[in-house]
């Protein structure tokens, strides 16, 4: 049953892929698909969310750190009683998650991993003390999630990652807002994750996202989408 938005942070989806809707390549390094201007505005936008979320084949793949890198905001977030950087979350089906990520490892606030009713001990025994682990169903129940968040006091979720992830939330109908950049150009190889798998997406051609901003940044563009419902929020 889906969790009403005023019982649920409010989501917003941030996504950054090549003209051809791929999120990296299968190279070893992660694929730079944003510029150095692109990069700050994201810092702003993670600087005002309460909590950042990414998925584990995102911490495995790319070990992100998810901490606002500029001293100002960190600051600014201090002076109104925040932590410097936002909570952090994952979602994890398997429980391989790696204790010495810079996931865990970085930012002096709390971590919390959502995990798969079949992998919550594995995963409590891999990352005692470094992060709550709490139960999220199974299969793992993104409206469980954001419930459990709004508990703890989110107010503002920053989804960021991977393509699972992404497919869960948006067809899951929890995407109150969508960053999506787009770089200048293609990738072009099948075996490359992209920004969504298949679903079944309640923003189809009858119900269709609207398009809130248009921004050129450098050589990438954002593009803010907002669902039918909240055109007029």
């Amino acid at each position: 049953m889906e969790v009403p938005v005023r019982e649920r942070p409010y989501v917003l989806l941030s996504v950054a892929t090549s003209i051809d809707g791929f999120i990296d390549d299968v190279s070893d390094r992660p694929l730079a698909l944003s510029n150095e201007a692109d990069f700050d505005r994201v810092d702003e936008v993670r600087a005002g969310c309460d909590a950042i979320l990414v998925g584990a084949g995102t911490i495995r793949a790319d070990d992100p750190r998810l901490v606002v890198r500029s001293p100002a905001r960190r600051a600014e977030r201090v002076r109104r009683g925040l932590s410097e950087t936002p909570l952090k979350v994952t979602l994890t089906g398997r429980g391989d998650l790696d204790p010495e990520a810079r996931f865990f490892r970085l930012g002096d606030v709390e971590k919390i991993v959502y995990a798969a009713g079949p992998a919550v001990e594995r995963t409590r025994a891999t990352l005692t003390g470094r992060a709550t682990v709490v139960g999220a169903g199974d299969p793992l129940d993104p409206h469980r999630v954001l419930a459990d968040l709004a508990a703890r006091g989110v107010r503002r979720l920053m989804v960021e990652g991977g393509t699972a992830v992404h497919t869960l939330f948006l067809a899951a109908g929890l995407v109150d807002e969508l960053h999506l950049v787009i770089a200048p150009f293609f990738v072009g190889d099948p075996a490359a994750p992209r920004f969504a798998g298949p679903g079944d997406f309640p923003y189809g051609p009858a119900a269709p996202m609207r398009l809130a901003e248009a921004r050129p940044i450098g050589d990438v563009v954002l593009l803010r989408y907002l669902p039918p419902e909240r055109l007029h929020a």
